[in-house]
């Protein structure tokens, strides 16, 4: 037999099992289920005897059947004793033993014990109290109000994080916003993709001027990113969906949106139609630029009447 046992196929042990759980090995599946089915076999004999010996009992010896209820119903009335006794309930048979000596106008009071459920909750607070002094004003164990709260920050600063990750990645055409500092980002995959066609600085060259106010395919941030993604083939410009995400053509498209009135040197000619800037979305380019020359205005008047 053990020769048997021994030459068995190696693949047999390895079947993988039909059932929906258990392990690998056929066998030892078999070997649980029946396993199972035994004990609930056995179980099931087992009461059937248990209910066959109370019947035996209560025909052969009925005294014993009667004493053995009556245990059953004091251990009921246990059970209503300690219950009542938790919660400072008394018997109005025991009344008398509670009543108070003296009587106002025929009213007689009843000395009621506080319940153990009212000493529980009331000693319970003391010991919470010690405890969450112990942990928070004496140990150093627990965070304070400004540790949680920073705590806090830092935790809601991963989850912004994660958040602009995944939204990210399922910006489109429809959704997408100039976000100025998405532009550094841009302007590497700038570097890296777009420089042979458009320029170092978006002056353009085989393909347009990307900073001044003329535009092909439209100029504003939705427009960009649209050009971008699905490319202008007839123009030779490829699709660049499937080389960049989402994300990457985001920040290309916000890069872009800072290089409008740069005026880099030997600007390719205009083409296309002039576009009038939404204000929502103006050029930070542009507008960093206005910035500046009025900063410089403002320092220049301050000398001159520094002079004066």
């Amino acid at each position: 037999m053990s020769l048997l046992l021994d030459t068995a196929p190696a693949t047999a042990e390895v079947v993988q099992s039909t059932i929906g759980f258990g392990t690998d090995n056929l066998y030892t599946d078999i070997l649980i289920v029946v396993l199972i089915v035994v004990m609930l076999a056995l179980l099931a004999s087992a009461l059937m005897v248990n209910r066959a010996m109370k019947s035996i009992i209560k025909i052969t010896m009925p005294e014993l059947a009667k004493e053995e209820k009556l245990k059953k119903a004091a251990n009921k009335g246990w059970m209503k004793r300690s219950w009542n006794k938790i919660m400072g309930i008394r018997p109005i048979s025991e009344e008398k033993d509670i009543v108070i000596d003296h009587e106002y106008d025929g009213i007689r009071e009843l000395d009621n014990p506080i319940p153990i459920w009212f000493n529980f909750l009331f000693y319970g607070t003391i010991f919470f109290g010690l405890v969450y002094l112990f942990v928070y004003q004496v140990s150093g164990i627990g965070m304070n109000q400004d540790q949680e709260y920073e705590h806090e920050m830092v935790v809601a600063e991963k989850e912004r994080q994660a958040y602009l990750t995944a939204s990210a990645s399922n910006v489109d055409e429809s959704s997408v916003e100039f976000q100025p500092e998405m532009a550094a980002d841009g302007k590497a995959i700038f570097t890296a993709n777009c420089v042979a066609c458009h320029g170092g600085s978006g002056e353009g060259g085989i393909g347009p001027n990307l900073t001044d106010k003329f535009w092909l395919h439209g100029g504003e941030i939705k427009d960009i990113f649209k050009t971008i993604k699905y490319g202008v083939p007839d123009k030779g410009m490829v699709p660049w969906e499937q080389t960049l995400s989402p994300a990457q053509i985001a920040q290309v498209a916000s890069y872009i949106i800072t290089l409008r009135d740069t005026h880099p040197a030997n600007p390719k000619a205009p083409q296309g139609e002039e576009v009038i800037y939404g204000g929502g979305q103006a050029a930070s380019g542009e507008k960093a630029a206005d910035e500046s020359k009025a900063d410089q205005a403002e320092t220049e008047k301050k000398q001159s009447n520094k002079l004066k």
